[in-house]
C-alpha cells in the first residue's frame, strides 16, 4: 500500500443484499395458505464525501477497509428488508478519487466542492422471497434468493491542496519562514534542510481578499525522479494560480537555482511551466546578502524576470510580496483542465446472478 501523506490506498465494499423469505401464511381460517415470503433488503452503498472540516488522509493511512451495511432479510407476510446504511467517508476538499482497475487507474472524481461526493461501491441488490416463485403448478414454493454482494473496489485516493499560491523552493531557502510571515500558520522552522515534510497551508488577510498559500518540501536536482521530498508533494502545485519560486539570497549559485526549480517543475508536468509566476529571493537582512544584492540582480537580469527581495525574519518587502500576488490573482483565472473534471465518473453495477436455493 502507498503510505505517503496525500496518496493512499484502500479498498471500499458495499453492503450484501439481505436473503429473500420463505414463509406462508397461517391464519385463522387459512391454514394452508400461500406463500408470504418477502424480498431482501438492498445493501449500502458507500460514498467519498469531500468536508472543508478535515485536512489530511491519515485517518486512511490507519484504516484501509471499509464496507457498508448489509440489507435486512426479507419477513413474513410479504415485509421487505431493511436497507443497508450507506457509509460516507469524508475526504479533504481537493481529493481525486481513482480506481485500481488492473495496472490501470480510472478518474473517478475530483472532489474539490465541500459537500461534493461520489459513490464508490454500490450495495447489492436484496434477494427474491418465495411469493416470486410460485406458479399453479408449483403453489407452495419454498424457494428464496440470497442477497447479491457488494460491490468492492479498491480506489486510489490523492490529495492536491487547493491553494492559491504555492511556495516551491531549494532546500532550506526560508519557505517556511516567508509562509509564516504572510499568514497565520505556524509551520515548523528549523536553520537546516527538509525541515518541511509534508504541505503546509497558511491563509492570508489582505483587506477584504484572502488568499490561501501552501508550501511544499523542498526541491532538488532530480526531483522529478524521486529525489529528496518535494517531488511527492509537486501534484499540489497542479491547482495553484500562482506559483512562488523562493530563492535564498545566500547561496552562491542563486540564478542556477532559479534555472533548476523551473526545470524540475516542467519536467514533473510541462504545463506547471506556464502557470504565473513570481521569483523572490530571501535573507537580506543578513550582511553576507546585503552586501551582494547588486550582484544577484546582475545574475537573476538574464532570466527576464521581475524579482521581489524580502526578509522572511524581518518582513521587509513582504507586504509588497503579497500585494503583487493579490493583483496577479485577480487577473488569472482558474485552469480549465482543472475545472472540467466531472464528478462521478465511474460507476458500474456488479455483474452478479442471482442464485437459487433450495
Amino acid at each position: 500500500m502507498i503510505q505517503s501523506v496525500d496518496k493512499v490506498e484502500i479498498v471500499v465494499t458495499g453492503g450484501n443484499g439481505g436473503a429473500g423469505r420463505v414463509s406462508f401464511r397461517h391464519e385463522k381460517f387459512t391454514p394452508f395458505g400461500g406463500p408470504d415470503g418477502g424480498d431482501g433488503g438492498s445493501g449500502g452503498n458507500v460514498y467519498l464525501m469531500a468536508d472543508r472540516r478535515v485536512d489530511s488522509l491519515d485517518y486512511f493511512k490507519r484504516r484501509k477497509r471499509f464496507k457498508a451495511a448489509s440489507g435486512g432479510c426479507g419477513g413474513k407476510q410479504r415485509k421487505h428488508g431493511s436497507k443497508g446504511d450507506d457509509l460516507k467517508l469524508s475526504v479533504p476538499p481537493g481529493t481525486v478519487v481513482f480506481v485500481k482497475d488492473g495496472d490501470q487507474q480510472v478518474l473517478v472524481a475530483d472532489l474539490k466542492q465541500h459537500g461534493e461526493k461520489v459513490l464508490v461501491a454500490r450495495g447489492g441488490k436484496g434477494g427474491l422471497g418465495n411469493i416470486h416463485f410460485a406458479t399453479p403448478r408449483v403453489q407452495a414454493p419454498k424457494t428464496a434468493t440470497p442477497g447479491e454482494r457488494g460491490e468492492e473496489h479498491q480506489l486510489v485516493l490523492e490529495l492536491k491542496t487547493i491553494a492559491d499560491v504555492v511556495i516551491i523552493g531549494c532546500p532550506n531557502a526560508g519557505k517556511s519562514s516567508l509562509l509564516a510571515a504572510m499568514t497565520n500558520s505556524r509551520p515548523r522552522i528549523a536553520d537546516y534542510p527538509f525541515t518541511t515534510q509534508e504541505p503546509v497551508l497558511g491563509v492570508v488577510e489582505a483587506g477584504i481578499k484572502t488568499v490561501t498559500v501552501a508550501e511544499i518540501p523542498a526541491l532538488i536536482e532530480g526531483a522529478h525522479l524521486g529525489r529528496g521530498l518535494g517531488n511527492a508533494f509537486l501534484r499540489h502545485a497542479e491547482r495553484a494560480k500562482l506559483l512562488l519560486f523562493l530563492l535564498d539570497g545566500a547561496s552562491p549559485s542563486i540564478a542556477d537555482d532559479r534555472k533548476n526549480l523551473g526545470a524540475q517543475l516542467a519536467l514533473y508536468k510541462p504545463s506547471l511551466a506556464q502557470k504565473p509566476q513570481l521569483v523572490v529571493v530571501n535573507k537580506i537582512d543578513l550582511p553576507e546578502v546585503e552586501g551582494r544584492l547588486a550582484e544577484i540582480k546582475r545574475l537573476l537580469d538574464p532570466l527576464g524576470e521581475k524579482v521581489f527581495f524580502v526578509s522572511a525574519a524581518s518582513r521587509q518587502g513582504v507586504p509588497e510580496l503579497v500585494a503583487e500576488m493579490v493583483r496577479i490573482l485577480a487577473e488569472v483565472k482558474e485552469d480549465p483542465a482543472i475545472s472540467e473534471i466531472p464528478v462521478a465518473l465511474f460507476q458500474p453495477k456488479p455483474k452478479v446472478k442471482r442464485s437459487k436455493v433450495e
